[in-house]
Parts: structure tokens; C-alpha cells; sequence
């Protein structure tokens, strides 16, 4: 690895001889005259270390070490001292710098000293590296986590992406659906051809069937022109069917019928068009429940559903909000031209507490709203959603300090009982005891007739 070096002292000869010693051992050397010159080449990058003198005109050693040590605390720092300034040498190195040197400079100690110092940062770097490449692994494309569910779903992906079999994408709305059919795309041969998208719930019937197919000119009213279907545009890559569970048993039929024969006509047309295309299909609907109903075609489903891949809702991968805060919270921050920093405990805890109904998407929403009503650089509760906020509300038990033990117990067990209308057997089984122990406790108290009943017959 080349290092650059950047040697500051107001003393021409020391300066220069420095950096001629330096540029021996293979470094590139820049050199500056004062602190305020020095700061400025530093502020252009590249720099690795710096030496410095401690006593300069403009500013001083100790200065430009505190602004570098703020900009950048792993870059190593040198202070140059006389005898005289020892102990400003020693305070530097509390503020952060990497070690100090006496003048005159004993030129092979220094060495060691800078070979030292810049295999410390070289071995910072790679660490902070394979920091970065272990966090791109835990990122398929744009999808994020690290959870043991979403390991399984990103391994699914990894294996079923480079085969022909058909995919279908479950979960609930807002999992990440669409990002799952992206990463299958991508890790697949045909990642070089088109990836179509059909939200197919967004369209009457009568129209998707058009897009999907295409249509010759006069097919209906409005066909001014011959239209290439998604089909047609999708040759050799991906088609991505989105909430497949909204189109109609007609255009089941049709649909079958492509992934079949691999072949299809326009609609108006008589020409068979042949389509290589892999598909990819997704719904928020239990699709079983559906044929059930008579809503869905079983045949269509067991060609779609060949390889099935479930996205788990956010509540059950709760591991992985603190990746996604922090990605959200840098994405908004940098749009919004705002310094957040993050999130304040107790409003990190209302989001771990929130059960995210609407999955990520509801959390991606509620993270932009917070930067935006963040009055500083941290988000507190109160920079939150009112939705979250009425939550966190109801759903704590709130124990003042200086609550004895029984008190204590007390209130939390009245509160779960609350919470849960009055339900003994859940709030039991959350709290963790058996219900007999339950009734016994709201009997101490009056509070339960049926352990109150039990007392008075023993």
C-alpha cells in the first residue's frame, strides 16, 4: 500500500530534511510551512499520517492535531517537540495523537515509528473493509438484514435463482416483495436482458390481459396500433407478476396456457409468438384459501408455485431494525440536508415495541417523517408518528421509582390483566406464571371471585 505523509514545521531545514528522509523509506512526502497550511493540504485528502511541530506561527501543532483528530480520529498523528514543550507533546497525545518525538530527531526512531503507525492503519482499513463487504452481505441488492429468517430467504434466493423453475414471492404487503424478485433477477443468467414488472391488481382485466399480451391494431376500441405485450418485452430475461392473486379466471386460463406451451397470440392476433421468459410471481394472498373459494385455478398455482420463497413481516425479524434505521435515517438525513445522528432510547424502544402492521414500508414512511420533524441531530419520542406515539402509550406499564417489590408486582400484573380485557389465561401465560398463581395473587388482592371462593372452602 503507497502512503502519503504530510510533514509540518515552520523550520525550512527540518521541514525538508524530514521529508527527503521519509521519501527514502518509499513514502510520498508533502510538506508545509505552518499549521494553517498544513490543515489546508490536508483538507485536499489522500494523507495517511502527519508529523508536525508543536510551536508554529498561524497554528499552532497542538491546533492542527485537534482538527485532524475531529475530522478523522484513526488518522495517526506526530507531534515534534523541544525539551521545553514535553508536556504539551503529552497533552496531544491524551487529545488523541499517536505518539510524540524530541528535537533533534533521531531519523531511524522516527522511521520505526511511522512504519509502525501506518501498519496500525493499514490493518484499520482492511478491518473497516471486510466491516463493509460483512454488511454487503447482509444486503441482497437493496434488501437488508441479517435476522435468521431473512438468512433463509436470501439463501433460497441464492439457489433457486440461477435455474428456469417458476417463482412465487409470498408475504404480506409491505415485506419486500418486489426487492426478492430484483435479487432473483440478478443472481440469474438472464440478469443482461429485461427484468418487466405487471402490478397486476392496478389494472381491470380486460386491460392487463393487453399489457400482458400485447394487441393488434383494431382488436378493440382504442387499439389505434399494433402493442407489444410485457410477454413480448420480457424475451430472455424476467417477468415480475405482482400480486398475482387479483387477476380473473379467464385470464388464468390464458396464463396457463403460456407457461405451458411457452407460447401465446396477441390479442386480436392469429400470430403465435414463442416467449422464453422466467417468472416471477408474488402475492399477499393465501393463495390455497383461494382455490378453496374457487377464486384461483390449482393447476396455475402449482406452476407458479414451484419454488416458493416467503418474506417474513417485519415483526418477526425484529433483529433487523437496527440495520434498517440506520440506512433509512442516512438515506433521509442526506435528502433532507439534516445531521441526525439517530434515535434517543426511548424512542428506539417505542419502535421495538411497535408490531409495523404495514412491515417495511410503514417503517421506511415513519423514519422519513421523524428526520423530518427532528428538531436536533437525535430523534426522540416525540419526533415520532402520533400513531406510534398512542401506542407506546397504551402498551407500557409505567412503575414510579421508589415502588416496592409488591407494588410492583402488582401493578404490572393489573396492568397485563387490563391490557389483555381481563383474558387470565393470556395474561398468564405473558407474564409467565401458571394461572392458579395468577388467581392466587388477584385473590391476596380481592380481586378475583373464583380464588376468593377457593380460600373460603379450605
Amino acid at each position: 500500500m503507497n502512503f502519503s505523509l504530510l510533514v509540518v514545521d515552520d523550520e525550512k531545514n527540518i521541514r525538508e530534511g524530514l521529508a527527503d528522509a521519509l521519501a527514502l523509506d518509499g513514502y510520498t512526502v508533502f510538506t508545509a510551512e505552518d499549521g494553517a497550511a498544513g490543515w489546508k493540504r490536508f483538507e485536499k485528502g489522500d494523507i495517511d499520517l502527519v508529523i508536525t511541530d508543536l510551536r508554529m506561527k498561524e497554528m499552532s501543532g497542538e491546533e492542527l492535531q485537534k482538527k485532524i483528530a475531529y475530522e478523522s480520529p484513526a488518522l495517526p498523528v506526530i507531534i515534534l517537540t523541544g525539551h521545553g514543550t514535553v508536556e504539551n507533546a503529552v497533552s496531544a497525545m491524551r487529545n488523541g495523537a499517536y505518539d510524540f518525538l524530541t528535537k533533534p530527531v533521531n531519523l531511524d526512531h522516527l522511521s520505526m515509528l511511522v512504519k509502525r503507525a501506518l501498519s496500525n492503519r493499514e490493518l484499520a482499513i482492511k478491518n473497516s473493509t471486510l466491516e463493509e463487504e460483512l454488511q454487503k452481505r447482509k444486503q441482497l441488492g437493496t434488501m437488508i438484514g441479517s435476522s435468521a429468517p431473512m438468512r433463509q430467504v436470501f439463501d433460497m434466493i441464492s439457489r433457486a435463482a440461477p435455474a428456469k423453475a417458476s417463482i412465487l414471492i409470498t408475504g404480506e404487503s409491505g415485506v419486500g416483495k418486489e426487492l426478492v424478485a430484483d435479487a432473483i433477477h440478478e443472481l440469474s443468467p438472464r440478469s443482461e436482458k429485461p427484468m418487466v414488472k405487471v402490478h397486476c391488481a392496478a389494472l381491470a382485466a380486460s386491460l392487463l390481459e393487453s399489457e400482458l399480451f400485447g394487441h393488434e391494431k383494431g382488436a378493440f376500441t382504442g387499439a389505434l396500433g399494433r402493442r407489444r405485450g410485457r410477454f413480448e418485452m420480457a424475451h430472455g430475461g424476467t417477468l415480475f407478476l405482482d400480486e398475482i392473486g387479483e387477476i380473473d379466471q379467464n385470464l388464468q386460463i390464458k396464463l396457463l396456457r403460456v407457461l405451458q406451451e411457452k407460447k401465446f397470440e396477441r390479442v386480436g392476433g392469429e400470430e403465435t409468438i414463442e416467449a422464453d421468459v422466467r417468472i416471477v410471481a408474488a402475492t399477499n394472498r393465501d393463495l390455497k384459501l383461494e382455490i378453496e373459494k374457487g377464486n384461483f385455478r390449482e393447476d396455475l398455482y402449482f406452476r407458479l408455485n414451484v419454488v416458493n420463497i416467503h418474506v417474513p413481516a417485519l415483526r418477526e425479524r425484529k433483529d433487523d431494525l437496527p440495520l434498517f434505521l440506520n440506512a433509512f435515517v442516512k438515506e433521509f438525513s442526506r435528502e433532507n440536508g439534516k445531521p441526525i445522528e439517530g434515535f434517543n432510547d426511548k424512542a428506539r424502544a417505542v419502535l421495538y415495541h411497535y408490531d409495523w402492521p404495514g412491515n417495511v414500508r410503514e417503517l421506511r414512511n415513519c423514519v422519513e417523517s421523524a428526520v423530518v420533524m427532528a428538531k436536533g441531530n437525535v430523534i426522540v419520542e416525540d419526533d415520532l408518528p402520533p400513531t406510534l406515539r398512542d401506542v407506546s402509550d397504551n402498551d407500557w406499564i409505567r412503575i414510579p421509582m421508589g415502588t416496592n417489590m409488591e407494588e410492583s408486582e402488582k401493578t404490572i400484573i393489573q396492568s397485563t390483566l387490563g391490557f389483555y380485557k381481563g383474558n387470565k389465561s393470556k395474561a398468564a401465560e405473558v407474564l409467565g406464571i401458571g394461572r392458579k398463581t395468577l388467581h392466587r395473587k388477584l385473590g391476596e388482592w380481592g380481586e378475583d371471585d373464583e380464588a376468593a371462593g377457593e380460600q373460603k372452602t379450605e
